[in-house]
């Protein structure tokens, strides 16, 4: 780093009236805190000494909760307190070395989230393990990629996943053991195919066991160990492993801590009750967890289904929710269409409260009567406890940003970050309520915007510079698994991550993401189309669940694949084609061009220009989904994949608007 660039802070400007250029770091004087470096850098911790903090803090009160199960059926929560688990850690840990995992060799940890997956986690960070994320979008390819270039031996799984690992294991000749973490779901069948495949196959439970007899200790963990290598679900090649160390991962959750001591970030604490749900095979979710175990708070997982998620959220009630922005247009579009069926006094009273509440939002999330007498039903529906709400993953949407704000009454906030930083990249700042904005970045990295001339994005750009968002600090990984070439591509000689997103910094020195550099492409007329900002618009729109925009570079216009939204597409068609079902509608060019008039003025309303307006549009009842590979494990739709899918339609529509015959 250079001698200007003091850990774990981004260089603070001299210049009240500066901003960032090309080759200059983002200012910080915003941040409360600009001038004042953490007790403990970043560099002298590893995630073992975060984890011992949180248990110290924790003690005896509860710490990982799962719905007890009675005949099917989910109950309360049944809790674990932080010491007890401590003791399973640290017994399951030297269970795994008495078992033959070395130091900084990789384990595959293969399950949706679950107390034993967070116990496995810590285990390694203890151990020096190096955590690998498998899951089942990955496709049987990719793991095969990754077990092999990991020279993975141990899986720990839960019992579900253990015959799709017998049946890799022919093409997967590392795998030596296997290790189930819920035994009492193991089948026996599962287990005797699995034996004679040759792997050896041990319950969570029985590793705790052998650990209890292992007296000797190992050596303690570094901030240099590798402490996971994670794997991005690209859409197309074979997956890249970003290498992130235990100083990176310390780098990001002190952050995270430190921006809420200090006021600029929600603070959180051991009364604190967490949800967990996005997949812990990814960045966003490791880290919001890291944070609540390094506070000692408690940690409630979800039932596994996410149909399930706001009954688990009811009944768990949580005071800080972590999601993303597909989860959030989904209830600012059930809330507004239940507003839009009850009609009269009470829409009447919903619109007065909200437009009351939003003239406000600058100065408070609250209101004396309108919290209660409006807007109280609507937030039991996150449980009636949250304290504020984090979204991350994708860039969501100002208007679903101030919905959320003013109906649950909930500081909200927006971060910004990748795989390849840890997630490491900007967060919103504390009372600041403007939509739109990423924030400041962690304290533990700095930014700067670099010209992108073919899409005319320069850091000279008047009044606000824009360009790529480079990042450097230490969250940044160290590598790319096993290709230098491609590390080479993401990280330059003097250590910024291109992040591959075009930013803008803002009159106050935010950070907003305004483009995508991939997934920007070009009509045949020479302009740019940022899709993902399209569909932001139209899946606003309570008609509509997802949305897919394309455009061909030898096409002036664009098509779109829409899923409708049942709960309020089923009413829309029966007022306006009483005689067509809902499986008609998929392929009637009559609702088709009713619905597309439908999305196009309300386009216009969100100030879509012509050009950004879909011409013809492909119904279908089947969402996108993780199952079926069109959505990342974080909900981001999967461009290559959807394209492959829907080639058939898509030139369909295209030959539909060359033959005049659009569904405008």
């Amino acid at each position: 780093m250079p001698p200007s660039f003091k850990p774990p802070y981004a260089v603070k400007s001299t210049d009240p009236g500066a901003v960032a250029k090309e080759g200059e770091t983002l200012p910080m004087r915003h941040f409360k805190f600009a001038d004042k470096l953490l007790d403990h850098p970043p560099n002298v911790y590893t995630m073992w000494d975060l984890y011992l903090h949180g248990n110290k803090i924790g003690g005896d009160t509860p710490f990982l909760g799962t719905r007890k199960m009675n005949n099917g059926v989910a109950g309360e929560y049944v809790w674990r307190s932080h010491r007890e688990v401590r003791k399973s850690i640290e017994d399951y840990g030297r269970g795994l070395v008495s078992l033959g995992l070395g130091r900084q060799k990789s384990i595959g940890i293969y399950s949706v989230n679950r107390p034993e997956w967070t116990m496995t986690e810590q285990a390694c960070y203890r151990q020096g393990f190096i955590i690998v994320a498998l899951y089942d979008t990955l496709g049987a390819e990719a793991i095969d990629y990754i077990v092999n270039q990991t020279d993975m031996e141990f899986i720990i799984a839960s019992a579900d996943k253990l015959s799709n690992i017998t049946r890799l294991k022919e093409s997967l000749p590392s795998i030596k053991t296997v290790i189930v973490m819920d035994g009492d779901n193991l089948k026996k069948a599962d287990k005797e195919a699995a034996t004679d495949a040759g792997l050896a196959v041990h319950t969570f439970q029985e590793v705790e066991k052998m650990g209890e007899s292992v007296e000797e200790e190992t050596e303690m963990p570094k901030p240099e160990d590798i402490a996971t290598i994670c794997y991005t679900s690209g859409t197309t090649g074979v997956p890249k492993g970003a290498v992130i160390t235990q100083a990176n991962c310390v780098a990001s959750v002190y952050g995270a801590a430190a921006v809420g001591d200090v006021g600029s970030f929600a603070s959180v604490d051991h009364t604190d009750v967490y949800i967990s749900y996005l997949p812990l095979a990814h960045v966003f979710e490791r880290v919001a967890q890291g944070l609540h175990v390094y506070r000692g708070a408690a940690i409630g997982y979800y039932q596994g289904d996410t149909a399930k998620l706001l009954d688990d959220i009811t009944v768990l009630k949580p005071t800080v929710f972590c999601s993303v922005p597909r989860l959030f247009n989904r209830i600012y579009d059930k809330v507004l269409a239940g507003v839009k069926a009850k009609g009269g006094l009470s829409s009447f009273l919903f619109h007065r409260a909200f437009n009351a509440k939003k003239a406000n939002l600058e100065n408070t999330v609250h209101h004396w009567l309108w919290d209660r007498l409006v807007f109280g039903q609507i937030r039991q529906k996150l449980g009636g406890r949250l304290r504020f709400i984090l979204s991350g993953s994708a860039p969501v949407s100002p208007d679903v940003m101030d919905f959320m704000r003013i109906c649950f009454s909930a500081r909200v906030f927006e971060g910004y970050g990748q795989t390849e930083n840890m997630c490491g990249g900007c967060l919103t700042i504390e009372d600041d309520n403007t939509s739109g904005v990423v924030g400041a970045p962690f304290p533990c990295s700095e930014i700067k915007l670099v010209d992108v001339p073919d899409m005319e994005y320069r850091s000279t750009d008047k009044p606000y510079p824009r360009g790529e968002i480079c990042i450097r600090g230490y969250s940044i990984m160290r590598e790319y698994y096993k290709v230098p070439e491609k590390t080479a591509e993401a990280i330059d000689e003097d250590g910024w991550l291109h992040t591959g997103d075009i930013g803008m910094f803002d009159s106050a020195n935010r950070v907003m993401i305004i483009d995508r550099l991939k997934n920007i492409f070009k009509l045949s007329q020479g302009e740019y189309i940022a899709p993902e900002k399209i569909e932001g618009v139209y899946q606003k729109h309570e008609l509509v669940a997802q949305a897919f925009v394309y455009g061909d570079s030898k096409q002036s216009s664009l098509v779109g694949v829409i899923v409708p939204d049942n709960d309020a597409y089923v009413p829309w068609l029966k007022s306006n084609f009483p005689k067509v079902s809902k499986e008609q509608s998929y392929d009637s060019p009559e609702v088709k061009k009713e619905l597309l008039k439908v999305l196009n003025a309300y386009g216009k309303e969100s100030d879509l220009k012509g050009f950004e307006q879909i011409r013809a549009i492909h119904l279908t009842g089947e969402e996108f989904t993780v199952e079926n590979d069109l959505l990342t494990p974080t909900f981001k739709l999967k461009r290559e994949i959807a394209r492959k899918v829907y080639n058939s339609q898509i030139d369909e529509l295209y030959a539909v608007l060359s033959n005049g015959r659009n569904f405008n």
